[in-house]
């Protein structure tokens, strides 16, 4: 009892570190450096939105390439194919000696998101018993605000230095990938095609445009969060960068959804957050000029993002129990597709007009999304000393004993 909770923890410890390197710094600390970007390369609005567009996109194609790979080979596979890219990828951008390196550095960066979110969200599941399974999920999930805030940080102490600060976060992925390979099982998922059927439950009808809508209004922040505090808001380097590691900070409250979800259900956690995370996209807006106000709206954006994409994969392994993979790469895989499509948008509307426009579009998209929010799960579990709503097909008998179909 005692080895294997051990091994739940370890499990959950390294799966928070490798979402840490690869999505806090790998991918969303290009954000945090896009105003050193736009002046070393002479990068336009637009420019940076399609950059960043490249990675959203990569990470689509690495979430389909994740699924397939821990289908086939199980989840240690795909989560040493995420360490590898990140490493890779923010190796390339230290060393990028033009905008076409960049460009491939960022996208490879990007793509190590997709490839360890669907299989680290597979090893929870079938490591971890099911009263603690739901927690985990978040504590892991919320590995997104532990990295970013590492990044503001180093990001200060490399002032002059852009590159050593991405080197640093070449090292640091290099050294979670070595734990990874150590600690992630590989466990494979027990279906004879690797694809679920059916293949879009009624619950996906909800699921997938709300998280499209979630990726396209979380590209404002995430690509141009700082860009616009710096070249709208007049807002100092230093200044900036606290805003960034206040998002951080805050967003490590993500871990705690699943203990939000066990008492507010998902539909209400979803409604409610949408709503907080348009005022906060809206906030970058309208008080780009106030440093105390960018930080209200980087606190409450850190902590409802990295909430509602929490609550999106407890909503996709809940869609899909027997294949807790699919269900949350086709989620995440949505969620890019709105950043893929939102981030160039912005950017363009920022050249043409005011990049603070841009922020109220996205803004306007998380309001639309709380029309998708989902319905309530229909059964329930005990999630410590609480009730936690769940929708499963898997028989009682079997969630009891932490099995998997």
């Amino acid at each position: 009892m005692v080895s294997s909770h051990k091994r739940e923890l370890t499990l959950t410890a390294a799966g928070l570190s490798l979402i840490a390197v690869s999505y806090g710094l790998a991918r969303y600390a290009y954000g945090l450096f896009a105003p050193t970007l736009r002046t070393e390369f002479d990068l336009d609005g637009g420019t940076l939105g399609a950059i960043a567009a490249g990675s959203y996109v990569a990470y689509c194609l690495a979430v389909i390439a994740s699924t397939a790979v821990t289908t086939r080979w199980g989840a240690r596979a795909g989560a040493l194919a995420a360490g590898t890219s990140a490493t890779a990828g923010t190796a390339l951008i230290a060393a990028s000696p033009n905008v076409a390196v960049l460009a491939l550095g960022v996208v490879l960066a990007g793509a190590s998101t997709g490839l360890a979110s669907p299989s680290l969200a597979d090893a929870v599941s079938r490591v971890v018993r099911v009263t603690r399974r739901d927690r985990a999920q978040s504590v892991v999930n919320a590995g997104t605000g532990l990295g970013v805030l590492v990044s503001g940080p180093v990001s200060l102490l490399a002032i002059g230095d852009w590159r050593l600060a991405w080197w640093a976060f070449a090292a640091a992925s290099a050294l979670v990938t070595l734990w990874i390979a150590r600690v992630v099982p590989s466990v494979r998922e027990k279906t004879k095609s690797g694809l679920p059927s059916p293949l879009f439950p009624p619950a996906t009808g909800r699921l997938l445009p709300a998280a499209a809508l979630l990726g396209a209004a979380s590209a404002a922040i995430w690509t141009f969060g700082r860009d616009i505090a710096v070249t709208v808001g007049g807002i100092g380097e230093t200044e900036s960068t606290v805003v960034w590691i206040v998002l951080g900070v805050v967003g490590l409250a993500g871990a705690f959804t699943a203990e939000l979800t066990s008492r507010a259900g998902l539909r209400r956690t979803w409604s409610a957050g949408m709503l907080l995370f348009a005022v906060a996209t809206a906030l970058f807006a309208v008080a780009t000029r106030s440093l105390p106000a960018l930080l209200v709206a980087a606190a409450l954006f850190g902590a409802v993002y990295i909430g509602l994409t929490g609550v999106l994969i407890l909503w996709g392994t809940r869609a899909y129990p027997a294949s807790p993979a699919f269900g949350v790469g086709l989620a995440f895989l949505m969620l890019a597709l709105g950043q893929a499509a939102g981030a160039p948008l912005i950017g363009l509307l920022g050249d043409l007009a005011d990049l603070r426009l841009g922020f109220l579009a996205a803004a306007a998209m998380a309001v639309l999304g709380v029309l998708f929010a989902p319905r309530e799960a229909t059964t329930t579990y005990n999630f410590g000393a609480r009730s936690l709503s769940r929708v499963s097909s898997v028989p009682p008998e079997r969630e009891s004993r932490g099995d998997c179909a």
